[in-house]
């Protein structure tokens, strides 16, 4: 069995609690505001912020340091990577406060004296109680790239799920004291949002410090790793975080053309986003330091059948997943979300856009793992490059399909500028490489799409029966409206791919027959 099923495996199990838990403040957000105005608000300025966790704490930070760090571990020692390290984290402080000091001050100067009124000031207003929540994601994702190169992945994912935790204490407790109405109330959400940024942050440290860390004030000017961390760091940024920029364009988009789009499609990304996250996130964070190792001795053949096996991993993975949103959309919202103020007519729009994005999801968590392997190889502004020619085609896609088909258009605009990133991306790494070796790749592809058609055609049958004959009428119906047909149809893909020779699913299989053999 790989040490990479078994790392990325071990890391997905707090990935997993850290994305149920996610879910369920996504849960708690839909019956407290719905899909309306307030809620498509709050979720344009919490966009902002969070946009840096994403950028940050997957992806551009720690593709610019983990390779740095696992350089100086490797040649200069513990002492210098440790001062390596607080020389990135200094430099992070200052220019983070920097930047949080001037958009706090230009917001309090806009509200102030600017006409600004209505769901544009409650915006701003939002935004200024949550922006600060980027100074305290630059140390939980330096912290979380220092301890995956030191081979930690639990603990800075559990993190996390601590970060949910938090927020959703803050709609329970916290939110019902800040007012009767939902606009005041709303400012209980983005309160806990700046206390979750702490608890992140703070849960990590205790590990850091067994590995042997301690903060010590090193001046970052001038300071040749914070020079190369922000020489690579910056086009990363684009690179890494396509879907998450793609987001945060499209819903600026919609709160200027009709602010409940927003919230429709915040909550189609985040389921969405679970299956990527729990695997494609996992599998990517897992890489990095891994593909990193390996471009630095110089191994290119490991290096390519690594991220071969990666790919072939999150395929067998992420495909299914991918129909079972499309097929059954409607059931799953209706299961999770349709309560108090979110209605059947919240259901419907959440759905469609739902369908409209899930087609993309291979497509989304490939795009990670192959920015990471051109990180790995010292290069940044290829995927940057890429990125910010797919991001000016989403956005004419964008606004093309906003107004005719609203948040479904969205989905659309987005699930095609992902595949046409996956695609330049492979080109560019072919070319870099001199190959790819993704011809055992291409067999397992032609083997799990069939595979995947049929558990699509059973999972749909077998929710069409039970809508007919049973309905949805009550939360136990609704429960087997959505795993009466995913249980059977799992198996049968799982089945088929194991008996056409999918190495990913035999792989997983066995590890599976391993753990349970295992002695408790």
């Amino acid at each position: 069995m790989t040490q990479m099923l078994k790392s990325s495996g071990a890391m997905g199990a707090a990935t997993v609690l850290s994305r149920l838990l996610g879910l369920a403040r996504e849960l708690v957000y839909a019956a407290f505001m719905g899909t309306g105005t307030v809620a498509g608000t709050f979720y344009v300025a919490f966009t902002i912020p969070n946009l840096f966790r994403r950028l940050l704490g997957e992806g551009a930070l720690t593709a610019a340091f983990i390779p740095i760090f696992k350089e100086k571990e490797r040649v200069a020692g513990d002492a210098e990577m440790w001062r390596a390290a607080n020389a990135v984290i200094c430099g992070l402080i200052v220019s983070a406060a920097a930047i949080v000091a001037v958009v706090l001050l230009g917001l309090t100067a806009a509200l102030a004296w600017g006409p600004f009124t209505g769901y544009t000031r409650l915006l701003m207003e939002l935004l200024r109680i949550m922006f600060p929540y980027m100074f305290l994601v630059c140390l939980a994702a330096t912290f979380m790239g220092m301890l995956n190169a030191r081979g930690h992945f639990f603990i800075p994912s559990l993190g996390a799920a601590l970060l949910n935790v938090v927020m959703i204490a803050s709609v329970l407790w916290l939110a019902p004291r800040m007012g009767e109405t939902l606009d005041r109330q709303v400012f209980g959400l983005a309160i806990g949002v700046l206390l979750a940024g702490v608890v992140q942050a703070a849960f990590q440290v205790p590990t850091l410090r067994r590995e042997g860390y301690r903060f010590r004030w090193v001046s970052p000017w001038r300071d040749p790793t914070v020079r190369e961390v922000i020489r690579k760091m910056l086009p990363a940024s684009v690179g890494v975080a396509a879907f998450q920029i793609n987001v945060l364009i499209t819903q600026l988009l919609a709160f200027g053309v009709y602010v409940p789009i927003v919230a429709v499609f915040n909550f189609a990304v985040r389921l969405m986003e679970f299956p990527q996250g729990v695997f494609g996130i996992s599998l990517a964070t897992y890489l990095l330091p891994t593909l990193s190792g390996l471009a630095a001795e110089k191994n290119y053949g490991a290096f390519r059948s690594t991220l071969r096996q990666g790919l072939e991993y999150l395929l067998f993975a992420n495909l299914l997943a991918s129909v079972f949103l499309v097929i059954l959309a409607e059931p799953i919202i209706r299961l999770l979300f349709e309560r108090r103020e979110f209605g059947s007519g919240s259901t419907s729009d959440v759905s469609v856009a739902l369908a409209c994005l899930a087609p993309g999801l291979v497509a989304f968590s490939a795009v990670n793992i192959l920015a990471r392997a051109f990180y790995a190889l010292g290069d940044t502004r290829t995927p940057m490059r890429i990125s910010v020619f797919c991001l000016g085609v989403n956005l004419f896609f964008a606004v093309l399909l906003i107004h005719p088909y609203r948040a479904a258009g969205l989905g659309l605009a987005n699930t095609a500028t992902s595949f046409l990133n996956l695609g330049l991306l492979c080109y560019s790494l072919r070319r870099k490489l001199g190959r790819l070796e993704l011809g055992q790749m291409r067999g397992s592809l032609l083997a799990l799409l069939p595979a995947a058609l049929l558990a699509g055609i059973v999972g749909w049958w077998l929710s069409d029966l039970w809508e007919s004959r049973l309905g949805h009428a009550g939360l136990l119906l609704k429960f087997g409206s959505v795993f009466a047909p995913v249980l059977p149809a799992t198996l049968l893909y799982w089945g088929t791919a194991y008996w056409l020779g999918v190495p990913a699913a035999r792989d997983m299989a066995n590890l599976l027959v391993k753990r349970f053999r295992q002695p408790t």
